[in-house]
């Protein structure tokens, strides 16, 4: 059955991701199941989506009642979920408004937008944008281009010129690239695609103070940090740094599509008709996210997610121990881990775990990343490091 659904795959989807051989059908907190009923522990979280874990319940409950009340109506009219939403993001963050669209790389699209437009007012026509290599903001065409990954944009020339990608975790570069046709800084608080990378302490208020020294904008891609994962509701507070803009998605719905920018009262330069979306902010996206939002706050997940990521990186750092002839590093923070291998050996280690019940994510070929919901126990840590060492034991021989 499950080699059925596979070949069905090859058949009919464009081929643009190499998957692994698991059919999900359903899903509960921290687990899921394939066709075949095989049961797995699943430490991606749908990309570090499904913070509250599969079916939560509550959000549940909000996509059910929605769904009988109104899908969709056109942006030209107020609806309450959106509303609603919006006023528990502005409150609860240091941002004063919000545009809501329908996924991460639309978010940082809009933030673009709102940049250019903020320097050709306010910079006498700035609009390049700094980024940083190794980032990921999203895989449009203009996203591409911020990206500062060449196997994300070397089929897709040319670029566009005003994204410009420099080191990340080096001021300097951020200084030196910055000119008179700079309008704004875009960086990930950590560097998720990257590998888990983190920055070093002073780069973000670094950047902070120059931005506001050149009266560029700053604006933080918490598509990947936000929503709890790093132990705090958004990635900006790890740091005390507060961004200009922010852009938001994955977490915020706990699966259902939705992203978001917000920015500063200051800044917000765009007016009726600047920008839209059919489906951003829809009623039944808005009251998935303010469900989420609101039950994220409400039973404090972020301060869960700080403690159950300390005892899972624990776990792991003895393990790495354990196994230090082939494993260098534990780095993250909350629950956005990486296991770091010297030899290249992710994607057979996560084909292993994946038939063991573990779903993990190589993201880099001597790279794991463990980006689970943010509800899991010690208990399921303890049985996903478990995994992880049978597994290792297997790629390695012993």
């Amino acid at each position: 059955m499950t080699s059925d659904w596979i070949d069905s795959e090859s058949k009919y989807y464009m081929h643009v991701v190499n998957r692994q051989p698991v059919v999900i059908e359903k899903g509960n907190g921290a687990r899921v199941w394939d066709v075949a009923g095989k049961e797995y522990l699943d430490f991606t979280a749908g990309w570090a989506v499904t913070n509250l874990g599969h079916n939560h319940p509550e959000v549940t409950s909000a996509i059910q009642e929605q769904a009988q009340t109104l899908l969709q109506t056109s942006n030209q009219f107020y609806t309450l979920p959106q509303l609603r939403l919006a006023e528990a993001l502005v409150e609860n963050s240091v941002l004063d408004k919000v545009f809501f669209s329908n996924s991460g790389a639309e978010a940082n699209e809009g933030a673009a937008k709102l940049a250019r437009k903020y320097g050709k007012i306010h910079l006498d026509g700035a609009n390049e944008i700094i980024t940083t290599l190794g980032s990921f903001h999203g895989r449009t065409i203009g996203m591409i281009a911020a990206t500062g990954n060449p196997h994300y944009q070397e089929n897709w020339g040319p670029l566009s010129p005003d994204f410009v990608n420099v080191e990340y975790n080096n001021l300097d570069e951020i200084k030196n690239a910055t000119t008179d046709r700079t309008c704004a800084i875009m960086v990930e608080v950590i560097q998720g695609e990257g590998g888990v990378i983190i920055p070093s302490e002073g780069y973000l208020k670094g950047l902070r103070e120059w931005c506001d020294e050149k009266k560029i904008l700053l604006i933080f891609d918490d598509v990947q940090c936000g929503a709890g994962r790093l132990g705090t509701l958004w990635g900006y507070e790890t740091a005390g740094v507060e961004p200009d803009v922010m852009t938001l998605a994955k977490g915020l719905g706990n699966g259902v599509p939705i992203g978001a920018f917000m920015c500063k009262e200051w800044c917000d330069v765009l007016e009726p008709g600047d920008h839209g979306s059919t489906f951003g902010g829809n009623p039944l996206a808005t009251a998935a996210a303010n469900a989420t939002v609101r039950y994220m706050i409400e039973q404090d997940i972020p301060s869960a997610a700080l403690s159950i990521g300390r005892y899972l990186r624990s776990k792991l750092e003895d393990l790495a121990q354990s196994y230090s002839e082939i494993v260098t590093e534990v780095r993250g923070v909350g629950l956005l881990l990486a296991l770091v291998f010297q030899e290249q050996i992710s994607a057979k280690l996560v084909a292993e775990c994946n038939q063991l019940g573990l779903l993990l994510n190589p993201v880099r070929p001597n790279a794991i990343r463990l980006m689970p919901p943010l509800i899991v126990s010690e208990s399921d840590c303890d049985e996903a490091v478990g995994i992880i060492e049978t597994a290792l034991k297997k790629v390695l021989g012993n």
